[in-house]
């Protein structure tokens, strides 16, 4: 023994408690701002349900939506944040400053030209993607787009804020800003409730809500970045050497980040051609699938970037981390996947079943979230690796990837969508509908049927699943060219598998024990015993990440 104390811990343990710490934070503050997210999701289903006025609602959410998906945190974590946290690593305050400040300049400009696009060119844009809109419902969502449209301006420079903050280790206030943004939404629709006002009329207060939950999470975080960068100094600053690196970069950034636009437009034009409700039904599922995905695979990738990029790491360090980030990746994604198939019911139901949203309603939701969530393991593993490829300067292969996907995802939804659209939901069973009227895909009257909700959005979700997949053998394709011997996903899934399966079938009872239990009780009872087992064989089976959870659980270090 030493007599100055207990010996140092090993590196790797080292690593692991350290990159373990800073993705907690970031997941605590995603987990935090995606649960407002659900209230938020809970909120529009209990005023507009999976009517006409919520799919235009959803639709034209989408179309601002990607500007900043397009611009956003995606872009700019493969562009900006490892060309800034270099900078920060070595010192260069000033040079930083400048970087930084030409990036927010020219993020503004280029959202400033894309809003003013958006307001004045909202009826074609809307018409462009959702094709299957007409009438009153086309009216509706140009109006709401125009009211959204500059809110989501605001939301680009939040992501720039994310980018320095997270650049300085700064990682819960970025992450956590969206509960503002989510808020302003609440509470328009609370005040839209309380003042029994239309359909139409809620939409658009929400609407406001999110222009001005936009501008809020931006400043919430300005003075941070500003403490923590006081040599920011905004203007173009071409010349300057790491300015140029990061313009170089973001073009291909943009264009794989554009891959993901086109795909979500896909989506919406898609689902408009199909029976009312299935842009809303995507909507309300997409909300719980990206929750995991949120709060721990792009905790454990954003907890990852500024190291990996800051450089000095030898390639035994990036398996490591690579390795460690997979294995906490899997453990809470394949549970959630696994959760949402087997459990779905109950879970749609606590949140979302109350106003306007029915039985029928929480059976279409469960199901597309059941089809969403097959992929979901591989959705989360690839936050990852192509995190690695960004921090290592590779842009242009994780775009090339993503633009295959694209075309797996449409290909497949295209034909699943219409084939699933011949079945429906009515008074909980399903039954064989037929055909939608095919004399005019606008006619909103066909399309409608009194409410019967068809699964055409489910096939869209099993095509999305199914690209995942594709993505993700890919990327680890691309990482292990310049790695060899980077772990692979594959063996890191199966190993929890066993796990998965005993945690559902536990949950599958539970529910069923506790049918005539009222949801909101129900489902936390569900999920945390089926937790439970499955925590436990996971950490039998040798997963790194259930290990360290069970040991803070009993306490220990």
């Amino acid at each position: 023994m030493s007599v100055n104390g207990p010996p140092a811990p090993p590196p790797r343990d080292e690593r692991a408690r350290r990159s373990g710490r800073s993705a907690a934070i970031v997941a605590a503050g995603i987990l935090i701002s995606r649960v407002s997210g659900v209230v938020r999701e809970v909120a529009i289903a209990a005023k507009l349900g999976t009517t006409a006025v919520a799919d235009s609602f959803g639709a034209a959410l989408r179309i601002p939506k990607l500007l900043q998906n397009l611009l956003g945190e995606g872009s700019l974590s493969a562009s900006f944040i490892p060309v800034y946290a270099r900078l920060v690593e070595d010192g260069d305050d000033e040079g930083a400053g400048r970087t930084a400040g030409a990036v927010a300049s020219l993020l503004t400009l280029l959202t400033g030209l894309l809003v003013a696009v958006g307001i004045f060119a909202a009826r074609p844009l809307t018409r462009a993607v959702a094709p299957g809109f007409g009438g009153e419902k086309l009216d509706v969502t140009v109006t709401l787009l125009r009211i959204m449209v500059a809110g989501i301006g605001f939301l680009v420079l939040s992501a720039w804020c994310l980018g320095v903050l997270n650049s300085h280790r700064r990682f819960f206030l970025s992450y956590v800003a969206p509960v503002v943004w989510n808020a302003a939404i609440v509470i328009a629709l609370v005040v839209a409730a309380v003042s029994d006002w239309t359909d139409v009329e809620a939409a658009e207060a929400a609407a406001w809500g999110v222009l001005i939950g936009g501008v809020l999470q931006f400043l919430v975080q300005l003075p941070s970045v500003i403490r923590v960068a006081p040599h920011l100094r905004l203007g173009l600053g071409l010349g300057d050497a790491s300015v140029r690196t990061v313009a170089r970069r973001f073009a291909p950034a943009v264009a794989g980040r554009g891959v993901v636009t086109v795909s979500s437009y896909l989506d919406v034009l898609l689902a408009s051609l199909l029976a009312t409700g299935a842009v809303a039904a995507l909507d309300r599922s997409q909300v719980l699938y990206l929750l995991p995905i949120s709060a721990f695979a792009l905790s454990v990738a954003a907890a990852e970037l500024p190291e990996l990029s800051r450089g000095g790491g030898s390639h035994d360090e990036l398996i490591e981390r690579l390795d460690v980030g997979l294995q906490r990746i899997a453990l809470f994604v394949l549970f959630s996947a696994a959760a949402f198939i087997v459990t779905g019911p109950v879970i749609v139901e606590a949140l979302y079943e109350r106003g306007s949203f029915g039985p029928d309603d929480t059976d279409l939701v469960w199901l597309v979230l059941a089809a969403y969530s097959l992929g979901l393991p591989a959705a989360g593993m690839s936050r990852l690796l192509q995190n690695a490829r960004y921090a290592a300067g590779d842009v242009a292969g994780p775009a090339r990837i993503a633009a295959g996907r694209m075309v797996v995802s449409a290909a497949l939804g295209v034909v699943l969508m219409f084939q699933l659209d011949r079945v429906g939901i009515v008074s909980g069973d399903l039954e064989k509908l037929g055909d939608l009227p095919a004399s005019s895909p606008l006619d909103e009257a066909l399309r409608d049927e009194g409410g019967l909700k068809r699964l055409g959005a489910v096939g869209l979700a099993l095509g999305a699943a199914a690209a995942a997949w594709v993505e993700l053998v890919l990327l680890q394709r691309l990482v292990r060219r310049d790695v060899p011997r980077s772990p692979r996903p594959g063996p890191t899934v199966a190993r929890l598998l066993p796990a998965a399966a005993v945690g559902a079938a536990v949950g599958w009872a539970a529910m069923s024990v506790l049918r005539s239990v009222p949801a909101l009780v129900a489902a936390p009872i569900v999920l945390g015993v089926s937790a439970v087992v499955y925590l436990l064989i996971a950490r039998r089976a040798g997963n790194h990440a259930a290990r360290q959870l069970t040991a803070i659980v009993r306490g220990r270090r």
